[in-house]
């Protein structure tokens, strides 16, 4: 094996691994946003009346 072929042989190997790497952070994102497009979640029972007490909350603008 020559000197060059080493040097080239040198750098195939990260060059690789930073390839699968970003593929892989690629394809996560991709997931995530697929999911966060797709899926909507149900409504939930919560106070829509002001409580009394001041430590009582309620959701702002309710979407249901």
């Amino acid at each position: 094996m020559t000197q060059a072929a080493a040097k080239r042989r040198c750098w195939f190997r990260p060059l690789w691994l930073l390839s699968a790497a970003t593929l892989l952070v690629i394809g996560a994102n991709a997931h995530l946003v697929y999911i966060a497009v797709s899926t909507q979640p149900d409504c939930v029972p919560h106070l829509k009346d002001k409580g009394s007490s001041p430590s009582a909350y309620r959701a702002a603008k309710s979407a249901c």
